[in-house]
């Protein structure tokens, strides 16, 4: 019995789990590209939610998809030719697993998690997929995934993105303390502008600020070459790095504006592979 054929995928599916059996073959033949969203359940503070940064990576993955799809010009190939995959919410947390809220896989299982879902697209015939991480304890992790998978499926395109980092300029222009980071001024910003509910502001209390303040192994960690780490809960009890409370819903709009922005033009050149 032959299975019946689609010409057109439905205009308005994003995500990956709403497309259709035949819509999935029909996005295959089209090299669709697949966004995978990452993060963490791990502390971020006393004023952040434990998802934050999976709120922040599913965030930036759908307005990816959306944004590539308005490009397309009236292009309906290419307009159905990218889709938000369901997004890992657990990740490799190690470093925050002493203070409240945090469940850590570790790099192995995540590694595993992640290795197994893109072999199985890619054994089914797609061809490219982005990773977009929240959190920055994933880079790692994706580095030994891309590598292993040029030894097993080399043709396929594995790429992965930070959330955060890529916002060079807009984070040179936040008010940031001496140390600054995880839960800080630019996290907090996101959130405020994601979704400023989420948010407590009233408990947004800081953390390490200043260099001088840390003990000496948690002062080498902040060199970035050569490369150490310390849990969390050394730099201060709350495990907050800067001060949220500078935040602002705005500065967080500009930071995932050029977050966005720079992952669509990288998307673009994916998508002509």
């Amino acid at each position: 019995m032959s299975r019946p054929t689609i010409s057109e995928i439905r205009p308005h599916i994003r995500d990956y789990t709403e497309l259709t059996s035949l819509e999935v073959e029909l996005a295959k033949d089209r090299n669709s590209l697949l966004v995978l969203p990452v993060g963490a359940c791990e502390q971020h503070g006393d004023g952040l939610p434990l998802g934050t940064d999976n709120i922040r990576a599913a965030h930036v993955a759908r307005a990816v998809v959306d944004r590539l799809r308005d490009s397309a010009n009236g292009d309906q190939v290419r307009a159905a030719s990218a889709f938000v995959l369901p997004g890992i919410d657990y990740g490799v947390s190690p470093h925050h697993r002493f203070l409240p809220g945090t469940i850590n896989i570790g790099p192995r299982l995540f590694i595993d998690l992640v290795s197994s879902i893109v072999r199985q697209l890619a054994d089914a015939g797609f061809d490219r997929l982005l990773v977009i991480t929240g959190h920055g304890g994933n880079l790692a992790a994706l580095g030994v995934i891309q590598q292993s998978l040029l030894a097993t499926h080399p043709d396929f395109v594995f790429a992965y993105a930070p959330v955060s980092a890529l916002a060079t300029e807009a984070t040179a222009q936040l008010p940031r303390t001496e140390v600054s980071g995880h839960c800080g001024e630019s996290e907090t910003s996101q959130m405020l502008a994601i979704d400023e509910s989420l948010v407590d502001s009233g408990h947004l209390n800081p953390g390490a600020t200043r260099l001088d303040d840390l003990d000496p192994r948690a002062r080498l960690s902040r060199t970035k070459s050569p490369s150490t780490a310390v849990t969390f809960d050394r730099y201060s009890d709350n495990g907050v790095l800067g001060d949220p409370r500078t935040a602002t819903a705005a500065a967080g709009e500009d930071i995932l504006g050029e977050v966005i922005d720079r992952l669509v033009a990288y998307c673009q050149e994916l998508q002509r592979l």
